[in-house]
């Protein structure tokens, strides 16, 4: 019964597995016939839902190909799949099918908060794909709002591999929804010493990230500048959950020794949620 129950998870495993030669530039020829149903690429915030994040990679690295699964404390998801692309169209101009294939299934999973999840998603955007990958997002912040909204629940997963491969199955099933986009380029001085310093990059929201994507010849391109690109999705909100969410960004950013523990993390969102979200709204009418 045992050996039976193992080679019917490493069939079903091979329906989200990339090969090795994938991630090389070699040419190669991948000799298993099987196709992947839903080829993954996974992306998962180590530090995000205490010590989940970094035992739901540990999980993932176990049941895939440890260069799917990618820690992004360690790489950044642009580099990555940047480089992910290139090496799929080298093997396409090789002839290779499984290439091809890999490409038009792939779909990425993204753990972590939300703004995780708002960084991967910007880094497809500026990929300009032709068909951008589908993301699914595992709730492992505090708030999980985006992942909520798309169906993936609020509640933290479960680390072990049963659990892990319930969710690759829902990934594979899951329905593409689109969702509404849309950036902003800032240009500012550098900072200075002085009194009349920009906003330092410190003080700037989640939502904007230093962009080295501007060519040579773009105006926006000058010595002791910089440029920050902002990445924003749309998906619907009461406003409540976005009050909430900024005066607890607030509330870690002025006392990040208190903001280690998940579970405080998460009763401290609550009482939050209390006190300037639903409470408020019924004593407060501007809430």
């Amino acid at each position: 019964h045992g050996a039976v129950t193992s080679d019917a998870k490493v069939d079903t495993l091979k329906d989200y597995f990339i090969p090795d030669y994938i991630f090389g530039t070699e040419r190669a020829i991948w000799t298993d016939s099987h196709v992947p149903a839903c080829p993954v690429m996974v992306f998962i915030n180590s530090k995000s839902g205490g010590h989940l994040g970094g035992e739901l990679l540990m999980t993932y690295r176990t049941l895939l190909n440890k260069n799917q699964v990618v820690d992004l404390r360690e790489n950044a998801p642009d580099k990555v799949l940047h480089q992910l692309y290139v090496n799929l169209e080298t093997h396409k101009k090789s002839g290779n099918k499984m290439s091809f294939e890999i490409q038009k299934r792939l779909r990425l999973i993204v753990a972590g908060g939300d703004g995780t999840a708002n960084w991967l998603l910007g880094v497809v955007s500026d990929l300009k794909l032709a068909q951008p990958p589908p993301v699914a997002t595992v709730p492992l912040g505090t708030g999980n709002n985006l992942p909520f909204s798309f169906g993936w629940g609020k509640k933290n997963p479960a680390t072990d591999s049963q659990s892990v491969m319930m969710f690759l199955s829902k990934v594979r099933n899951a329905k593409e929804i689109e969702i509404d986009s849309w950036q902003i380029l800032m240009n500012m001085r550098a900072s200075k010493e002085g009194a009349f310093d920009p906003i330092a990059p410190l003080a700037l929201p989640n939502s904007l990230h230093v962009f080295h994507g501007l060519s040579s010849t773009d105006t926006m391109n000058m010595e002791g500048r910089h440029t920050y690109r902002g990445g924003f999705w749309n998906y619907f909100s009461m406003g409540v959950d976005a009050e909430v969410s900024y005066a607890f960004h607030e509330q870690r950013k002025l006392h990040p020794e208190r903001f280690k523990n998940q579970l405080v993390n998460q009763s401290t969102y609550a009482v939050i949620g209390c006190q300037q979200g639903l409470g408020a709204s019924l004593f407060n009418a501007s809430s």
